[in-house]
């Protein structure tokens, strides 16, 4: 894979990470299909999190709502799934057969091994009960082109069934059959999401049969994966790599040497770039953006002490390590920001290290774009952190 020989600088990393993850003013994208395309994956877990990270890179923020809306439930060429870590993600249609064969098929079987088990503890109904339940949902998923679980529900009375998970621990819950079966069959790559009930920010999802797609042989899919995450990430480290996808080392080394991918060094060690992704990238103009909680850029790498200084974590992350809503300027997290009840856009600086009058210009220049397509919406990240709930309380 090379003699890890290139060096690649944080500098050149943070123009790395303008161009490719499109944030540089003159590498916005005009179309939600070009900017998942070029990030590999959006952050679904939070709704808002897929139009306001679209909105950070659209060339016509405006456009932002009604450019995702269209892509996610008219012409369905972005699908929201789960992914890699078993994290909800929107991803170009295209790559819906890559993500399923790469990482889906081992996280699905053990999600509905899991299921059986927590019935079967709980003497709840078998798996051959809860095949027949399963193929009801399906067909009647199908009717309805669109459900929700309580009308699915309406259609088949067993998905009302529950029982009770890890009885007599701490985190002893009641489960419905519903809710457990249509997340291992969204694993499976048997349902998406579809429109919500509400608005862009809601998280009440309707559902729908996920589109059809070629079962791909799965070290195939994984060099697949790998090749297109490395363009848009590289250089990255193995642990890196391991962390974003969920594999095994095994897995990872493979998917490495099946793309011919080449040894690179970094502050932190050993990295690895796509094979023809050596030459050094040019200098890019400073930039400034307001990117959302769990946007996949600050989310990206498993080692962010390239882009963001380890001191800001406290405030910027929940204990669980999501990233709340981050300030940028040329390549590095330099705050936060956070909306309030009435709308305004409240950030501030945490680290103001080389960030001068320009920089804070442009940054409220990013404000005042971010307010302007949002309107009256309102957003309340699912995961807050010190820094958000600080901001939004005023």
């Amino acid at each position: 894979m090379g003699d890890g020989e290139r060096y690649i600088g944080v500098t050149e990393r943070r123009a790395r990470l303008a161009v490719r993850h499109r944030l540089a003013v003159g590498a916005r994208g005009d179309s939600p299909e070009d900017l998942a395309g070029s990030l590999v994956a959006l952050h679904g877990t939070d709704p808002a999190t897929v139009y306001l990270a679209v909105g950070a890179r659209l060339t016509d923020a405006a456009r932002t709502v009604p450019e995702t809306e269209r892509a996610l439930y008219d012409d369905r060429s972005l699908v929201r799934m789960h992914g890699m870590r078993q994290t909800v993600f929107v991803f170009p249609t295209d790559l819906t057969a890559v993500v399923h064969a790469s990482t889906g098929l081992a996280v699905a079987a053990k999600a509905r091994a899991k299921l059986v088990q927590d019935m079967a503890s709980a003497g709840a109904p078998d798996a051959a009960w809860l095949k027949e339940v399963e193929e009801s949902l399906l067909a009647a998923l199908a009717r309805h082109g669109q459900a929700t679980a309580t009308e699915l529900a309406q259609d088949e009375p067993r998905l009302r069934e529950q029982f009770v998970y890890a009885a007599g621990k701490s985190y002893e819950g009641v489960h419905t059959v519903s809710g457990r079966l249509l997340r291992v069959l969204g694993v499976e790559g048997k349902v998406v999401r579809g429109r919500p009930l509400g608005s862009w920010t809601s998280s009440q999802f309707r559902w729908a049969v996920a589109p059809a797609h070629p079962e791909l042989d799965v070290s195939g899919a994984q060099a697949e994966l790998m090749r297109r995450w490395l363009a848009s990430c590289g250089p990255a480290t193995e642990a890196d790599l391991k962390w974003w996808t969920g594999w095994k080392v095994t897995d990872v080394r493979r998917a490495l040497a099946a793309i011919g991918a080449r040894e690179v060094s970094v502050d932190e060690g050993p990295a690895y770039v796509t094979a023809n992704d050596v030459a050094p990238e040019g200098p890019v103009e400073p930039w400034a953006a307001l990117l959302p909680a769990l946007d996949p850029t600050a989310m990206g790498w498993q080692a962010r002490d390239w882009y963001l200084a380890p001191e800001l974590r406290p405030l910027l992350f929940d204990r669980s390590g999501n990233v709340g809503p981050t300030v940028w300027w040329d390549g590095r997290v330099v705050g936060g920001w956070a909306q309030r009840a009435d709308g305004e856009i409240a950030w501030r600086l945490l680290d103001e290290k080389g960030v001068g009058r320009e920089a804070k210009a442009a940054i409220a220049a990013e404000v005042e774009r971010l307010r302007a397509w949002m309107g009256t919406s309102r957003v309340t990240p699912r995961f807050p952190t010190p820094l958000d709930k600080e901001l939004a309380r005023g």
